[in-house]
């Protein structure tokens, strides 16, 4: 599965970096590093919606207060 968190300034200024770093420490603390690839994307175009993340290619909205609900919905359920 990848899983790829806009890092652009837009979504940066909403709490990319932590959802980055929760987002690392689920998939560790689930052991589930061989079967997530996690990475970052400079500006996704949506702007007004960010912190934008896609599994798969899908976009949602996610933010750091939001990142654990969306881990256990949208990644870890759907592995």
């Amino acid at each position: 599965m990848k899983v790829t968190v806009c890092i652009g300034s837009s979504c940066h200024l909403k709490g990319s970096r932590q959802v980055v770093e929760q987002l690392q420490y689920l998939i560790d603390q689930n052991k589930l590093k061989d079967k997530i690839e996690l990475g970052g994307a400079f500006c996704m175009g949506k702007c007004k919606t960010g912190v934008n993340v896609t599994v798969d290619g899908e976009c949602h909205s996610v933010s750091p207060e939001t990142t654990k609900e969306f881990f256990e919905n949208e990644i870890k359920a759907k592995l």
